[in-house]
């Protein structure tokens, strides 16, 4: 897919400013979609908007479902305003304006979404009701299973699922069916939360629509081992009779780190052909619904993947193993059409990768944190950038761009403020510059860098578990000089 010339900037839902202790889906999206339109830009990118967990740091690439929507990006006012949800609950909110305090916010949400939810039951109009009950038959391919999965959690204190008692955890129907009157409440009050999700994003959508800005969502090749996916498709992962995984995903060494041993289970595409794909379709099919283009994270395993056997645990222990191919994305544009990729190919960048990368013309990402700045033509130098890419000024996984300039080596320092003709005061507007002005069909900044934030705006630093993904802005510092300073950026390189 072809890309117009264009320009956005980053920044993941639980950054936006909000009075309830993490960014949701009400008024500071709002907010956040005002400053782009000020700033003319046309692209909002983030992280994906599946529900996290504790145990897993709150990443959301490490979510019990892919299909589902965060609780916690639920905006509660908006359920005040419905008369479901009394005002007064949702005074002394947790945390600070700047930083999401997960623990607290977590129980601050639950209890409210609680509420809200006795409030829909008694009170809600005949409307709102057919609604909901609407969704619920819309959305059944995966809201059942994981409103199932989700009750079942809670039931057996959130142990993994093949802990389960062996009828549920081997999916008997007539254990399935007995597990669904027993947890029927449960199971309306997750699907609930769901509906109210869905709302609020379709409504926000039509926000950003308005102002012609497009979403960009984000698409992990993997899904967590313990979740509501694994749990209702086992034959689409290659796991053991007990549940558990035979292979695992990563990445193998590389020159100067050790590689990394992420823990998902890998598909069983063998199996996954066989049915034409079917999950996966049913997850992009989902994914489209609610963004306008998807960023496919970790590419390079739809052309060949890492599997480590599940029982070791150094990731040089694994073996390459041919991925899907040509014939996953053949058969998913012949189910849904058009395919509005951009492709996540950083790292083990060889010719099969980008074979099947050109091969449906999907964008691929240049990062100028990657370039040897003193080497001529590097390829993650934006001079150098082709037009159909996007390029970046940092990401959710890099350092900020000003964090990363003061780690530089003096030799790369130099050598950077040479290429880019600067003395490095204000280098994160040097390198949006160095990006706007490149040949790359779409450029990216990230808040940070337009607020020239260091490290300690970073929002996650891959391979560690703690102090990610809490990062915040607030709405003051979303101000119309920065805007007016990004959009004359934006006029002046025709984006």
């Amino acid at each position: 897919m072809s890309f117009d010339r264009q320009s956005g900037v980053f920044l993941h839902l639980t950054s936006l400013p909000s009075p309830h202790g993490i960014g949701d889906l009400g008024d500071g999206a709002r907010t956040f979609l005002d400053f782009l339109e000020r700033a003319e830009q046309s692209l909002w990118q983030f992280c994906p908007v599946t529900p996290t967990r504790g145990v897993h740091g709150h990443s959301p690439y490490a979510s019990p479902s892919a299909f589902a929507g965060n609780p916690l990006l639920v905006d509660l006012t908006a359920l005040v305003e419905r008369g479901w949800l009394d005002e007064e609950t949702l005074e002394n909110p947790p945390g600070d304006p700047r930083t999401v305090q997960y623990d607290t916010v977590t129980d601050f949400k639950r209890e409210r979404l609680s509420a809200a939810f006795d409030g829909f039951e008694a009170s809600a109009e005949a409307d709102d009701r057919a609604a909901f009950e609407a969704f619920r038959e819309r959305e059944a391919t995966w809201l059942r299973d994981y409103t199932l999965f989700t009750a079942l959690k809670a039931a057996y204190d959130g142990v993994p699922w093949p802990e389960w008692p062996a009828d549920l955890a081997g999916r008997d129907p007539p254990a399935l069916e007995a597990a669904r009157e027993t947890h029927a409440e449960a199971i309306r009050y997750h699907a609930f939360v769901q509906w109210l999700f869905d709302e609020q994003w379709r409504a926000l959508r039509a926000a950003a629509d308005e102002r012609g800005i497009s979403l960009v969502g984000d698409l992990p090749i993997y899904v967590a081992w313990d979740s509501a996916d694994v749990w209702a498709n086992p034959e689409a992962f290659e796991l053991d009779d007990e549940g558990g995984p035979t292979a695992v995903a990563g990445v193998p060494p590389n020159p100067g780190d050790d590689g990394q041993r992420w823990g998902n289970p890998v598909y069983d595409w063998e199996t996954l052909r066989a049915e034409d794909y079917g999950w996966w379709r049913d997850r992009l099919d989902r994914l489209l619904s609610l963004v306008d283009i998807a960023r496919i994270d970790h590419f390079k395993a739809f052309d060949e993947y890492w599997a480590i056997p599940a029982d070791a645990d150094d990731p040089a222990a694994g073996e390459w193993r041919p991925g899907p191919g040509a014939d996953f994305f053949e058969t998913i544009r012949a189910e849904l059409g058009e395919l509005p990729f951009v492709v996540e190919d950083l790292g083990f960048l060889d010719e099969s990768m980008v074979a099947l990368r050109d091969r449906f013309e999907f964008p691929g990402m240049r990062v100028p944190q990657y370039a040897d700045w003193c080497r001529e033509g590097h390829r993650y130098k934006p001079t150098v950038y082709p037009d159909h890419c996007v390029g970046y000024t940092s990401t959710h996984d890099t350092d900020t761009a000003v964090g990363f300039y003061e780690k530089l080596s003096a030799e790369q320092r130099d050598c950077l403020e040479y290429a880019l003709a600067t003395d490095g005061d204000s280098i994160a507007w040097d390198l949006i510059e160095a990006v706007w002005h490149s040949d790359a069909a779409l450029a990216m900044t990230t808040v940070p860098d337009l607020l020239e934030r260091g490290s300690d705006a970073r929002l996650n630093q891959p391979g560690t578990g703690e102090g990610n993904w809490t990062w915040r802005v607030t709405a003051d510092e979303l101000d119309a000089d920065t805007a007016d300073r990004l959009a004359a950026v934006t006029r002046a390189s025709l984006r």
